[in-house]
């Protein structure tokens, strides 16, 4: 199976280019951005060898569609979509934070639990909790966005303000926007039967200094999801909760020896495996978006995204 692990492209005003983990950006002429969700997928911050067919479509679609469903409440980056793979917005200044925000004790704040850690990030958590108890109340614990090949630090809001990675004026809007998205997300999981455990947002400021949405937004990569039948009976039993997110390939990545630690090897991902977590992120999109996968045509991926590009920018 085809798969998009790298975008060799140079687009008509291409200024220059960025490769993130998952995500390539393209600076264009004209304060435009062009982002490709590629099939790359990565855990642990480790970019991992192998592609997974149809991921990039998934993310790239499940982003734009929570985009448009939140667009009354916090303004975003987005255009257009001229690709099921590419999505085309404003270009942004980034705040070198990601806002993760958590409803349920569960992923990295359930291990430092388990630690014995009762503070994450400068916030306090309840005493007596189990791993996928739900928190009184979200709970905001920030990321400084890393550099290339380097992990990601949580960090307490005290300490944004304190180095003026934010600005407070600034700051106290992404916290207001990360509430409104998570009660949005929560909502829309709702419908969905789901319950969107924590997510993380990613802001930027556009040239006229908004402050909006950019990256993707309740995609199975940038968050967990619990399924709602049977959470609390599960939760009464003890056991490990159904999920929806990537957290399943972390977990298999854990139990064959890897968690991103120097000397760590990843694990070899046979084709079979690569086709299950393949079929996994369908699953995913189908059950958050409450829509049927339609799979794109991957003859000749970069093939078609060139083609595709070229006829937007013609247009319009």
């Amino acid at each position: 199976m085809n798969t998009l692990t790298n975008t060799p492209f140079n687009f008509p005003g291409q200024k220059k280019v960025y490769h993130g983990k998952v995500r390539d950006v393209y600076t264009l002429e004209n304060d435009i951005l062009l982002m490709i969700a590629s099939d790359r997928i990565s855990a642990f911050d480790v970019v991992l060898p192998k592609g997974i067919p149809f991921k990039g479509q998934i993310l790239n679609q499940i982003a734009t569609k929570m985009m448009d469903a939140t667009s009354d409440l916090v303004p975003n980056w987005l255009i257009a979509t001229p690709d099921p793979n590419v999505a085309i917005g404003h270009a942004c200044e980034p705040f070198k934070v990601e806002m993760v925000i958590r409803g349920y004790l569960s992923g990295h704040a359930a291990r430092e639990y388990k630690e014995g850690k009762r503070t994450l990030c400068g916030v306090t958590m309840p005493e007596g909790m189990i791993e996928n108890d739900k928190f009184p109340t979200p709970i905001i614990t920030p990321a400084t966005k890393a550099e290339a090949g380097m992990h990601d630090e949580d960090i307490s809001r005290e300490d944004i303000l304190k180095r003026k990675i934010v600005s407070e004026e600034d700051y106290l809007v992404l916290e207001d926007y990360t509430r409104k998205l998570f009660q949005r997300g929560t909502e829309i999981a709702a419908a969905r039967g789901l319950i969107l455990v924590d997510t993380k947002y990613e802001f930027g400021k556009t040239k006229d200094g908004t402050i909006v949405l950019i990256d993707e937004i309740h995609t199975p990569d940038s968050s967990r999801y619990f399924y709602a039948e049977g959470y609390q009976e599960r939760q009464n039993r003890g056991e490990a909760q159904k999920q929806l997110s990537k957290e399943f390939v972390r977990q298999w990545l854990i139990q064959n020896g890897f968690q991103g630690k120097e000397g760590q090897q990843v694990p070899f991902m046979s084709d079979e495996y690569v086709e299950s977590v393949s079929e996994r992120y369908i699953e995913l999109y189908e059950n958050i978006t409450g829509e049927p996968f339609l799979k794109a045509d991957v003859t000749n991926i970069v093939e078609r995204i060139e083609k595709n590009v070229t006829r937007y920018f013609s247009e319009e």
